[in-house]
């Protein structure tokens, strides 16, 4: 058998560029520390609905919510159907204007002396006012989003009114007026303002600066935007950031309900570039299909997890429109906040103006050492696959030294952002065959000693070559304790790679999600395929005998070999279960969790400091603990080969871990931990329940005090 050697130089590359990343990873920490504040934010539609269901003042539901915890107050810009039903003004189709004249209902002389005189059309909107102040912010705001040629003032009797050329079906639904009463009740109230403005079709930059000044006055420290469009877009975006700059406004970019990214809104990564990513926050809500179907605890446990997972700062609460238990609607909406802000300040979380990263970027040298490094471990991973390549360390050196100025030349530059997406990718499925290829090797060399060791010591009689103090047959203690600490040690190389996938993309844009690691279904793959390279390369599976063997002699070999009906299904089976590992993966993968597994991840959730993954704590790790087991107890190497790939598949679930960038990086390192831990617990358990049964079937066939 071979022996494959590992290219030092390459290795003290690697080394060079993991002290790089653990610097980053640092940097990164403090900054996630430094942004724990929380906005508790609902809409002011919302507690009107609640005071009008629960006949309560609407001024107590708004003083008992900011009591419970809600600290801004979300206003959107007011339609004509809000309007209509306020009857502060009033949109009228002009049809309906016509229809009363003609039915006899219309019984004032100046509205019918109009229809006589031909002023009033069917196919447009007239706007009559009750409030004067709604009246002229409306008709401002008419002009202002609509054009002067379609909104014309006119006067019936004593009375001005407004026309508008407009359908009326379509005109009531559009966002007309961000509403100053509402504004001014928020702020006397105490709240801040998280403003929610629509964009509209013909905006200019005055008109745009005309938006802004309405809120001029009022404590608006948010602002998130209404519809498919950032205000501004496409043209005028620059515009909006300026006037957001001006007034210290955070921009709230709403969370994606699969947790990917964002709701889309054309202008919406041109105004963080422009505003700065430090001005800019990730909101997340509930929707209301959902919210329906959990329960209070469960929304209330929800919302830390997705703060301290996700990095929200922005929690926009929709009201429960099904009371609890014992409770009226307006109770349980009141413990759902109360309890939801007592639960967040436990877990270390400040509560007021949503809190923003800094504009962090780390160093270009560091991120130089990250992407060289990154290289050296993908050339030393293939020389681990390739008996050619490993044994020419020279043309080794040559493919690195070429991949190393390609890809290191764009990062000193300040650019490279394809070449840290792919050296991302590179750590995420290399390091973790690199941790199982070591262990193999490591073992297999051990045994390959001893053994040779032993035949030197017989053949010389024992005197110029002292016996090694290596057993043949390890004991069950000794199996335990290697396994385990195998196990962790092939653990820290992959945290390697979790550490350079960090490196290579930690920033504030990644932080945000406005850029994301794409590649998360390749790496369930690709590490099982290296690993199984490398396997083929040093153990033969198809025939143990031969001593002579390679992994292309191997794979012709099962390619022209007679396959039963047993075999394929077999093969069918593997096939399916990665299918669904990769499947699985992923936030929206359309596939059902059953009630069982709901049932074990919630245990998993409040058992640990980050809920551990299944595939690490219920596979790799105990897989891992029972292919040592296997490799020193020398069962077939088609069991030894199983084994190997599922614990594969722990280490490279490990590292995927730390793709989702936007999670904290001591969760994520955390979750790792509090899967390894247990996870090599029940592998333990796995192996002496494997040890105790074997033994009492041996004694079972031969009885004590016999020989065999």
């Amino acid at each position: 058998m071979k022996k494959f050697t590992y290219n030092k130089i390459l290795v003290w590359v690697i080394l060079a560029g993991l002290i790089a990343s653990l610097i980053i990873c640092g940097q990164r920490y403090v900054v996630e520390t430094n942004n724990s504040q929380i906005d508790m934010v609902m809409d002011y539609d919302s507690i009107t609905s609640l005071a009008e269901q629960e006949g309560l003042d609407f001024f107590e539901v708004l003083h008992r919510m900011k009591s419970a915890g809600i600290t801004t107050i979300a206003v959107y810009d007011a339609t004509f159907e809000k309007l209509n039903l306020q009857g502060k003004v009033r949109a009228i189709p002009g049809n309906e204007i016509l229809g009363n004249y003609q039915s006899g209902l219309l019984i004032d002389e100046n509205w019918r002396q109009a229809i006589e005189e031909n002023l009033i059309y069917p196919d447009r909107v007239y706007i009559v006012g009750r409030e004067l102040r709604t009246y002229e912010e409306v008709k401002a705001d008419l002009i202002l989003r609509l054009g002067k040629e379609r909104v014309k003032p006119m006067t019936i009797g004593e009375i001005e009114i407004i026309e508008v050329k407009d359908r009326y079906g379509v005109f009531v639904k559009k966002p007309i007026t961000m509403p100053s009463e509402e504004l001014s009740i928020v702020k006397d109230a105490g709240f801040n303002i998280l403003a929610r403005p629509a964009n509209f079709v013909g905006c200019t930059p005055d008109s745009i600066r005309e938006v802004f000044k309405r809120f001029d006055g009022y404590p608006v420290t948010e602002m998130v935007f209404s519809g498919n469009e950032v205000l501004g877009a496409y043209d005028y975006v620059d515009v909006t950031a300026e006037e957001m700059k001006k007034r210290n406004i955070i921009f709230g970019v709403v969370e994606s309900y699969s947790q990917l990214q964002f709701y889309p809104q054309a202008g919406m990564e041109q105004l963080a570039r422009d505003l700065g990513y430090d001005r800019v926050a990730r909101l997340h809500v509930i929707p209301p299909y959902d919210q329906n179907k959990i329960s209070l605890h469960t929304a209330i446990y929800r919302w830390r997890r997705t703060d301290y997972e996700r990095n929200i700062r922005i929690n926009l609460f929709r009201i429960y429109e099904k009371q609890a238990s014992g409770m009226t609607l307006a109770e349980t909406n009141f413990k759902y906040i109360s309890e939801t802000a007592a639960d967040l300040r436990n877990a270390g979380y400040t509560l007021g103006t949503a809190g923003t990263f800094e504009n962090y970027f780390p160093n270009r040298f560091l991120r130089f050492l990250v992407i060289v490094g990154t290289v050296a471990a993908g050339v030393l991973c293939l020389s681990l696959l390739s008996r050619r390549l490993n044994a020419n360390q020279k043309v080794q050196l040559i493919i690195f030294g070429v991949l190393a100025v390609l890809t290191g030349i764009p990062i000193l530059m300040g650019a490279g952002g394809k070449v840290r997406l792919i050296a991302a990718l590179v750590s995420a499925n290399v390091f973790p065959a690199l941790a199982i290829i070591w262990q193999l090797d490591r073992f297999r060399s051990l045994r390959l000693k001893a053994r040779w060791e032993s035949i030197r010591s017989k053949s010389e009689g024992g005197s110029e070559y002292p016996k090694i103090q290596v057993r043949p047959e390890l004991t069950i203690g000794q199996i335990i304790w290697l396994a385990v600490a195998s196990l962790f040690i092939a653990s820290l190389v992959s945290m390697f790679g979790a550490a350079y996938l960090s490196g290579a993309l930690s920033d504030v844009v990644y932080f945000l999600e406005f850029e994301i690691f794409r590649g998360i279904k390749l790496t369930f793959v690709m590490p099982l395929i290296l690993v199984t390279i490398a396997f083929l390369q040093r153990f033969n599976v198809i025939d143990e005998l031969k001593k002579s063997f390679s992994a292309e002699q191997q794979i012709k070999e099962m390619l022209e070999m007679n396959v039963t009906v047993k075999n394929l299904l077999a093969v069918f089976v593997v096939i399916a279960a990665l299918a669904i590992l990769v499947i699985r993966s992923g936030h929206s993968t359309g596939m059902p969790v059953s009630n069982l597994e709901v049932s074990i991840r919630e245990w998993l959730e409040d058992t640990f400091y980050a809920r551990p993954r299944s595939k690490e704590i219920f596979l790799g790790h105990p897989a891992f603990i029972l292919m040592i087991a296997a490799f020193f107890k020398k069962f077939p190497k088609k069991i030894l080969f199983v084994l190997t790939i599922l614990a594969t598949i722990g280490q490279g679930s490990m590292v995927e871990t730390f793709a989702h960038v936007h999670t904290p990086i001591m969760v994520s390192f955390m979750r790792g931990i509090d899967g390894l831990i247990p996870g090599a617990i029940f592998g333990v358990i796995a192996l002496l329940i494997y040890y105790f049964a074997t033994k009492k079937k041996k004694e079972d066939v031969i009885p004590k005090g016999e020989k065999f």
